[in-house]
């Protein structure tokens, strides 16, 4: 028996080993696998009335979290910016002996006192009430040597709401929408659907990538089993605070309180969740969880902050010396100089800021400030599906219109949509927006910062080579909303541990062939007479916070590659401050090649210094040389009848003043900011033209800067800058000559305007429109030569014309065109009306269209419209671009459309007589944001006319060599060889793709769980070695009794005697057996 206990055992033993195998995953941690169930969070509640739900509801993750974003000006109060940083006493000295010289002696102001942690410390501002503060009380201020600057306070609203999510829609699918985004400005933090569809396979179901926690994903573990855990890395995180015994925190060194409220806790949750991403060390875990967490509460549990409570923040930053900053804010003002310069000052100080880019997308012009400024890493958002996220903010930056052109931004992008954060007293939950992949990237920089041994070479320059260096590109999707790609933690670290001091470009080349990543670039090839390409690059200098470029960058063309036909002119700043400055590159194609078709290349070279700071010799200066290598396109001159002009000199955008929406039912988004450019918020018309073979050109110079014979047609949309007279010469001139007009206009109503104001209740005049939808006045003084005119009226309202639905939002009159033109009349609403009187009335036959070919021989034609939102992408509900096929068939080819010419809307012109013109705004403020006005006394006056800007094109120095065939290799920094960083030999992770059930959660929350990683507490550390002890103790009882059983002595089997008849029959067959055998061999 006891034998065959032994046998049982030892074959019982394969199984307990295979169940023991079996269970082991349950209690250790494996790579790729995570514990699965319901979230638990604490039941106590902060005072805000919106804090984030509780995790363990079971629809949380079907919940969308929107953050609306707005500012407006504080009554009364301004903030005294100083060139330097001055004691409480010396601030009240100086601004009581400015305005102690001020005109008016009854003058009311105080020091607005501020209690925070900065308020012992010198400041380099000071907050001050002024009651009926004339302009030149502010100017006296403005004159003391000692201060630099006076700007309004400006209250700061962010406000989260709760909805259910909407059905995901596909990111890069074609769609027909009423608006390119939301009717409020979102930004910053939306819980969006947690996936975004790829577009393609939509007739099959599709799949959801099922995540791990984002640490993990970008292979955070790798450098944790390195022993990197951001330990010794200050970094701050300003947004709404965080509970002081937070669970999923172990290394919080400060928390401030920078509000007006008399807490330090987080009571909306967004705070600890962007912390959490950064560093928890608990279930939802972190990337840095050995990091000093500094806590910045700078935002009030009715979510509410002001510029002065930044800017203490800010300077309180500085003094601590804090190494990496993630900032939870941002929206369109990059001129709100207070907060820019303050910007500017933190990097400046080695601090190195990562910021969201925005939620604004996916309209183009969307970018926020600071993600938009070239010290700062702007941060925009994909999904687990590696597709640009629907509502991450898409570039360019709009600083350098009109003159200019946009820089390459967001810097990198990483992922935003479902990503788990700590909730905001325990468990995590998953949140969607740029405000989350902030964090995300945030958290890497911390976390590499910590790998690097000499920590003087991470600053805020070498972080970003190393990151947009490192970034891996996603296919098929452009510059402007991807950046330099996707984060690569794994390359960043390999880069950033083999740097050395440099400077590098972004981009680092310009490929105008190469498509679609260097749209839209590459969505148009160059030609002779063509208006100059202008890329923008930006300089980054990872040798120091100051710098120049030597002596002036060379262009070298290729001769073999053709580079001589093309020509190019070179800009930059004069002082390369913080860490960064501008390489404008303006690129045109020479005489010679007038005729022909081919690629061409070169290269620009350029080489920047800046001040040695360990050099024992005085004046000693580093330098670094970079190549910007330039490929383009180069096809015969177009007809004229082909090329269109787009004016951009006369398109205002805010900043710096209040222009208001073209489409007044977006009350909650008032503010035109997105450039007017046409790849911005006219992408799509630009898209249109270009597939219909027109090739559109951008004017950023007044208008008598062009050849006018070069074109067919210039075409204005939602002007609102005043003309110079000069202007208005000219143009006539040049329509009498064969140049074809055609005006997009919007609406324009002085009473209506006085009405916009009251959007924010506490503004002063300040924030007045300073023009309509569009400037009527100035556009009527334009075509007046001609009998047009536009009117003052306002109108909205659906309508069909040639069979198309139309759509008129916002849009006027004409109320003036010659008697032998094409007008075309639709009945519309007046909505001039509704707004200033809350009254409905229908208008029958208001002139909308006209069409005028001029008298004189050769002449050109004129269109005009009354409303741009059908072609602008903003807010566009049904678009026309049929209708500006049509008016350009009509002024390029003198083709009236019969749909127009012989419609049933068309009436006879309006005469002169029979409306009232429209008049310029009473004591509008238009002069302060102008190009063409000046102030004057009594009414603002036009400028002299400024030349024209002549570029200064560069010497070639020919090379007789052949040009790289592939400018993109991946972009490498000088001296950086990945293969000498040696990384332990880990599995990369992937993260497993299954169906979900109808109704399943993409997120989940872990009750009280351990989290997978080398970083938990207690019991989490506990877990592993306890599983291993009782798996060695189960083996070693299996081994003892097998060894037992081999030991003890075999014992005999008892022989068993067999029946008489068994034996008797055995000796038979032996017997028989026998004979047989003697038969088969007979004896001789």
């Amino acid at each position: 028996m006891v034998c065959a206990t032994s046998r049982l055992k030892m074959l019982l033993l394969p199984v307990w080993a295979s169940m023991l195998l079996g269970l082991l995953p349950c209690f250790l941690p494996v790579v790729g696998m995570e514990p699965m169930g319901g979230g638990k969070s604490s039941s106590d509640h902060a005072p805000n009335p919106v804090p984030l739900p509780s995790s363990s509801g079971s629809n949380c993750s079907e919940l969308t979290v929107k953050l609306e974003f707005s500012t407006k000006v504080v009554e009364h109060e301004y903030i005294i910016a100083f060139t330097g940083y001055f004691s409480a006493k010396a601030r009240s000295l100086y601004i009581r002996s400015a305005l102690r010289n001020a005109a008016d002696e009854a003058l009311e102001w105080h020091i607005v006192p501020r209690e925070n942690p900065a308020s012992n410390f010198p400041s380099d501002f000071e907050l001050v009430h002024i009651r009926q503060a004339s302009p030149s009380s502010l100017l006296t201020l403005e004159d003391h040597p000692y201060i630099k600057r006076v700007t309004p306070q400006r209250k700061v609203f962010r406000m989260l709401k709760y909805s259910s999510s909407p059905e995901p829609t596909p990111s890069n699918a074609t769609r027909s929408w009423q608006s390119s985004r939301p009717f409020r400005r979102t930004s910053l933090s939306l819980s969006t659907s947690f996936w975004h569809a790829t577009g393609r396979h939509s007739s099959r179901r599709l799949l959801r990538a099922i995540p791990r926690h984002v640490a993990q994903i970008l292979q955070a573990d790798v450098l944790w089993q390195m022993g990197h855990t951001g330990a010794g890395v200050k970094v701050a995180v300003f947004d709404t605070g965080l509970s002081e015994k937070h669970p999923h925190f172990k290394n919080v060194k400060e928390r401030t309180n920078w509000t007006n409220e008399k807490t330090l806790d987080d009571g909306l949750g967004h705070g600890t969740f962007v912390a959490g991403v950064i560093a928890s060390m608990r279930e939802c875990q972190g990337f840095a969880p050995d990091s000093e967490l500094h806590i910045f509460r700078v935002f009030t549990n009715n979510q509410v902050s002001y510029t002065s409570w930044f800017l203490d923040a800010f300077n309180y930053a500085i003094l601590k010396k804090i190494d990496v900053l993630n900032l939870s804010i941002g929206g369109p003002d990059f001129m709100d100089h207070p907060f820019v310069d303050k910007v500017w000052e933190l990097t400046a100080n080695r601090v190195i800021m990562v910021s969201a880019i925005g939620n604004d997308g996916p309209l183009y012009g969307t970018l926020n400030n600071p993600a938009d400024q070239m010290d700062v890493i702007g941060v925009g958002g994909i999904d687990f599906e590696d597709n640009i996220a629907r509502f991450s903010s898409r570039g360019m930056t709009t600083w350098e219109l009109p003159g200019g052109y946009g820089r390459l931004k967001p810097d990198i992008v990483t992922y935003g949509s479902g990503v788990r954060g700590s909730g905001m007293k325990e468990g995590c939950r998953s949140l969607s927006g740029t405000s989350v992949a902030s964090p995300v990237v945030a958290g890497a920089v911390t976390l590499l910062a910590s790998t690097v041994q000499n920590r003087e070479l991470v600053n805020p320059a070498s972080m970003k080579q190393a990151l947009i260096a490192s970034a891996r590109r996603l296919p098929g999707v452009n510059m402007f909303e991807q950046g330099h790609g996707k984060l690569d933690l794994i390359r960043a670290y390999q880069i950033l541990n083999s740097y050395k001091p440099q400077a590098s470009l972004s981009p680092s080349y310009i490929d105008l062939t190469e498509s679609p990543y260097m749209w839209p670039y590459c969505s148009q090839p160059i030609y002779y007479g063509g208006m100059p390409t202008i890329v923008n690059v930006t300089i980054l200098n990872g040798m120091g916070v100051t710098g120049r470029i030597l002596d002036k960058p060379i262009w070298q063309p290729y001769l073999p590659q053709n580079g001589d036909h093309i020509d190019v002119a070179v800009s930059y700043s004069p002082v390369l401050w913080p860490w960064a400055g501008y390489l404008a590159v303006s690129i045109s194609v020479a005489k010679k090649a007038a005729s022909w078709e081919g690629i061409a290349q070169g290269h620009v070279m350029v080489t920047v210094a800046s001040p040695a700071e360990n050099d024992s010799e005085v004046g000693g200066e580093m330098t670094s040389t970079v190549k910007l290598p330039i490929k383009v396109k180069i096809v015969p001159t177009p007809p004229r009848s082909k090329r269109v002009l787009w004016d951009q000199y006369h398109n205002l955008r805010y900043p710096p003043g209040y222009f208001p929406r073209d489409n007044l039912r977006m009350k909650n988004d008032p503010l035109d900011w997105n450039g007017d450019h046409i790849h911005t918020n006219f992408k799509d018309m630009y898209q249109h033209l270009r597939s219909m073979g027109y090739f559109v050109e951008v004017l950023g110079a007044p208008i008598t800067c062009f050849d006018a014979s070069q074109y067919g047609t210039l075409l204005m949309v939602d002007s609102e800058e005043e003309y110079f007279p000069e202007e208005i010469t000219k143009l006539r001139r040049d329509i009498d000559n064969g140049l074809s007009l055609i005006v997009f206009s919007d609406w324009y109503n002085t009473s209506v305007m006085r009405k916009v104001k009251f959007y924010d209740e506490n503004t002063r005049q300040w924030w007045m429109p300073d023009t309509g939808g569009a400037n009527v006045p100035a556009l009527n003084d334009l075509i007046s030569v001609w009998g047009m005119a536009f009117s003052d009226g306002l109108y909205e309202g659906d309508f069909t014309l040639a069979d198309h639905d139309m759509y008129y939002a916002s849009g006027c009159s004409i109320a003036r065109f010659p008697e032998d033109g094409i007008v075309i009349a639709k009945n519309l609403k007046d909505q001039g009306l509704e707004v200033l009187k809350q009254e409905t009335a229908v208008v029958e036959g208001v002139p909308i269209l006209g069409l005028y070919q001029t008298p004189s021989d050769g002449g050109g034609r004129i269109a005009l419209y009354g409303d741009s939102n059908c072609i602008d992408d903003s807010h566009r509900q049904k678009d026309c671009f049929w209708l500006l096929d049509a008016l350009l068939q009509y002024t390029s080819y003198s083709m009236t459309p019969p749909s127009l010419s012989h419609s049933h809307s068309r009436v006879t012109p309006p005469k002169s007589t029979e409306h009232p013109l429209p008049q310029r705004l009473e004591g509008n403020h238009l002069y302060r944001y102008s190009k063409v006005l000046e102030a004057h006394l009594g009414d603002p006056k036009p400028r002299p006319l400024p030349a024209c800007p002549h570029l200064s094109w560069a010497k070639p120095q020919p090379l007789n060599e052949t040009a790289p065939s592939n400018l993109w290799k991946h972009q490498k920094l000088l001296s950086v060889d990945l293969d000498k960083v040696a990384l332990p030999n880990v599995r990369a992770y992937r993260p497993q793709v299954r169906p979900l059930s109808p109704g399943e959660s993409g997120a989940w929350d872990i009750p009280g769980g351990i989290m997978p990683g080398r970083y938990n507490q207690e019991v989490g550390q506990t877990i592993p070695v306890f599983a291993f002890l009782g798996a060695m103790v189960v083996l070693s009882f299996f081994v003892v009794q097998l060894t037992k059983a081999k030991s003890k002595p075999k014992r005999r089997k008892p022989r068993i005697k067999r029946p008489t008849y068994l034996q008797q029959q055995q000796q038979q067959t032996t017997s028989t057996t026998a004979t047989s055998t003697t038969g088969k061999n007979p004896a001789v």
